[in-house]
């Protein structure tokens, strides 16, 4: 269970979803029981049937910023600057400097100066290994400009260019603090009307912050998984939503976390007793199997791309076997895959 080659499966190309269920809350949804194995099949705004009251639904609230810029070197030639993480970038007044990936015809040198229009300049301060330190400024602020001039980071087995509806279908309808550069995808189903009929139900819940980094697609390498090291994530859980997450369980309730971002944020801020810490930080907690969960009871989760860390949190939760075997029953049944795709619910 250690082996990358044990976290891979088949999957036909047409299954790679390349725009988002219409409308987002019927998208299809895949029960799978943790104890048993058992598979069942639904559709996303039936999620409150595997919900009874008293559970707690815990929501990563990160928005995506429109984290890929387009613009020219000074020679003329394309570039494409994708900024990795926002959440950690550094601002002095309306400069703002953080890690970019660039994306052209030669490799950027220290100096290199990038034009995106509207006064928005780009200086390349330290270039590295696929990776550069970008210095950005602008005649205005830089979030202003990013938000008129950016693109939609849509992910790259996406394979069109951003559309207008991305802008709201690539974000949560509960995304409120800006800052991660990749969607936490499994929120990505629910409305607010559908958020309102689990509230109805007695069903709380709770946000808290995980800034999706670009690290999320980062392939594993290692043969052996338990030598992946993670990317680093900022997060953030306000102290009513720890409270509530305690409560809930004190009290009985499950706290479903939707999305693995969501899961992995719980899991790093909790002691040995299950009981969640209030605060902020650097998350790069990485769940393979033969983790102990110690908060998470349930979670609402996308079908993750072959041998990713992703997959391999799933499988922790609920068993490699049951997890592949459900992966191949919904290839099977035709489910849409990834970020834009189906669903699952384990628990």
């Amino acid at each position: 269970m250690y082996s990358l080659s044990d976290y891979g499966y088949d999957l036909p190309a047409e299954l790679i979803a390349q725009a988002p269920a219409v409308p987002r809350d019927h998208a299809r949804l895949l029960r799978l029981a943790r104890g048993t194995g058992r598979v069942s099949h639904h559709r996303f705004d039936e999620v409150g049937r595997f919900l009874v009251p008293g559970d707690l639904l815990v929501l990563n609230d990160t928005a995506v910023v429109k984290a890929r810029l387009l613009g020219r070197k000074a020679s003329g030639g394309k570039a494409e600057v994708f900024l990795l993480d926002y959440a950690a970038g550094v601002r002095d007044g309306r400069r703002f400097t953080c890690d970019c990936l660039i994306k052209s015809s030669k490799p950027a040198r220290a100096g290199t100066l990038i034009h995106f229009g509207e006064g928005l300049t780009g200086r390349v301060a330290a270039p590295g290994d696929g990776v550069c330190r970008v210095e950005f400024c602008g005649d205005e602020d830089f979030d202003l400009l990013l938000e008129r001039m950016g693109h939609v980071p849509l992910p790259p087995y996406i394979r069109r260019a951003d559309e207008n509806g991305d802008r709201t279908a690539y974000q949560t309808v509960y995304a409120v603090a800006r800052g991660a550069v990749a969607a936490p995808t499994a929120g990505l189903h629910f409305t607010p009307e559908l958020l309102e009929d689990l509230r109805a139900q007695n069903i709380a819940v709770a946000p808290i912050t995980l800034h999706v980094g670009y690290g999320t697609f980062a392939p594993v390498r290692a043969q052996d998984i338990r030598e992946h090291r993670m990317h680093a994530e900022r997060y953030g859980i306000p102290e009513a939503s720890a409270a509530a997450i305690n409560a809930a369980r004190a009290s009985g309730g499950r706290v479903v976390a939707v999305g693995t971002t969501a899961v992995r944020t719980l899991e790093h801020a909790c002691d040995e007793r299950g009981h969640v810490a209030a605060g902020s930080g650097s998350c790069e907690l990485f769940i393979y199997p033969g983790y102990r969960f110690k908060t998470v009871e349930a979670m609402i989760t996308n079908f993750h791309l072959p041998q990713s860390t992703l997959l391999m949190l799933v499988s922790a939760f609920a068993g490699r076997e049951n997890i592949l075997n459900a992966y191949r029953e919904a290839v099977s049944a035709r489910y849409r895959f990834f970020s834009y795709g189906d669903a699952m619910f384990i628990g």
